[in-house]
Parts: structure tokens; sequence; C-alpha cells
């Protein structure tokens, strides 16, 4: 549930910057759930670095 997870900043290798919480991940991947917004499956590989929202 969104309402009660951690929201984090994740900032990619292209400078874009998407927030939400991570709902699954593999070695591969993350999938990023945004309130009010498309769910993202991100790679790894394209994430320059993540941090947790304040």
């Amino acid at each position: 549930m969104i309402e009660n997870s951690t929201l984090v900043r994740v900032k990619l290798e292209d400078g874009e910057e998407v927030v939400g919480s991570i709902e699954y991940y593999d070695q591969s991947f993350i999938r990023l759930t945004r309130k009010g917004e498309a769910n993202l499956f991100i790679f790894k590989h394209d994430i320059k670095y993540l941090t947790e929202e304040l």
C-alpha cells in the first residue's frame, strides 16, 4: 500500500528524477509505484542514485 510505504527519489542517468515507493525489485530492475501516475519499471543500470524522500 503506497500510503504506508517509504517514498524514494530516483535520479536517473539522464538527469530525470521520479518519486514513488519501491514495490518490487530483483537483480535487473525496480518497480516504482507512484500515486496518481503510471507505475514504472526502471532498469538498475539506468539509476544514478536513489534517496529517501523526506
